[in-house]
């Protein structure tokens, strides 16, 4: 097969297109044909050589995918040749074929196309893990989004929304504040041009966010305690402002607050399958077109039953696998909204 490979860590350029062994599924595995792969900041780290994959992972960048299974290894059930389905991965979604967990696959939502499916994954994983399953956003609370725009950002809107909690969001342009209120952010802030800590406090009549989704790390630690409600919860999954900040934690007390720091690429299988487990109870009846108001138990979701999805995938542009290295410039560049795919 081929496969985006880095023989060298370096700018995008370093992504080589290259024929590679083909995969084999190994015990509690499937075989999948790659349809479409995901691009996403941690496979720009990687690039970079600063984010390794985890032992015994593909070394070709990749965290989702979407395709066909193709083969079974030894102890799979439930899922058979020819199944439709995302993937959650470590590795190795930059390729024609890769190796998955069964436990981290996903059925194609109801109403969604093959190639669509590929962002899905890492998304509504690291949305519904962090923000429902650790920090507990519940209906009437306020969310707080950094980066409102991305592909997490616009998954972490809608997911709020659906479960009746108030969303905040920062972004960079108005066109990207107006892409955010599309999908029902209600409170646009434009970190450009104002403070989030002032304007999210005369929105909310000065009780800031019940949660915040930050991908920033260090250079808003400070600012987002700052903005936290008494008993917040401050979630970071990014450190794309840095690694090492102060923290207060005077007024971390003062607010009885909590700040979690999660990545999902090196938890343990067992985890991950957990967490896809959830997603699959809780977010994909809100994804399927044919049953759009069944939300999962325990998300305080209603609907009328039928009709369009109440959350949606947001695909800004489709990229051929062997034009890996322009898809990683799109992404560095942040003009995006959504996700960046790509399809094998």
């Amino acid at each position: 097969m081929h496969a985006i490979t880095i023989p060298e860590p370096g700018g995008p350029e370093a992504l080589e297109w290259a024929e590679v062994p083909d995969p084999e599924p190994g015990e509690g595995e499937v075989l999948v044909e790659v349809t479409a792969s995901g691009v996403n900041r941690a496979d720009v780290m990687q690039r970079r050589g600063f984010y390794d994959p985890p032992p015994g992972a593909s070394p070709y960048p990749g965290l989702e995918c979407s395709g066909r299974i193709t083969a079974l290894g030894p102890g799979v059930s439930g899922w058979n040749v020819g199944d439709e389905v995302c993937a959650l991965l470590a590795g190795g979604g930059y390729a024609e074929k890769v190796a998955v967990p069964a436990g981290q696959l996903l059925p194609v939502p109801r109403g969604m196309d093959l190639t669509t499916a590929a962002g899905l994954p890492e998304v509504t994983c690291t949305v519904w893990s962090n923000v429902f399953m650790v920090a507990h956003l519940r209906p009437g609370e306020t969310l707080l989004v950094h980066g409102g725009s991305s592909g997490i950002g616009t998954m972490a809107v809608q997911l709020a929304k659906a479960v009746g909690a108030r969303v905040a969001v920062t972004a960079g342009s108005k066109e990207k504040l107006d892409r955010c209120a599309e999908l029902g952010a209600d409170i646009l802030i434009n970190y450009r041009e104002q403070d989030f800590v002032e304007e999210l406090r005369a929105a909310t009549d000065g009780h800031g966010a019940d949660v915040i989704l930050d991908i920033m790390g260090a250079k808003y630690l400070e600012r987002n305690v700052a903005a936290l409600a008494v008993n917040g919860r401050l979630a970071v999954i990014g450190l794309q402002g840095g690694a090492k900040g102060e923290l207060n934690l005077g007024a971390l007390l003062t607010k009885r607050a909590a700040v979690t720091a999660t990545s999902l690429r090196a938890r343990p299988a067992a985890e991950k399958t957990a967490i896809v487990a959830a997603v699959r109870e809780h977010v994909w009846p809100l994804l399927e077109a044919d049953d759009a108001g069944s939300a999962g138990a325990g998300t305080g979701t209603g609907g009328d039953g039928g009709g369009e999805p109440r959350v949606r995938a947001v695909v800004d542009r489709l990229l051929p696998l062997r034009d890996a290295a322009e898809a990683h410039r799109a992404l560095e560049e942040s003009g995006h909204v959504g996700k960046i795919l790509l399809t094998a």
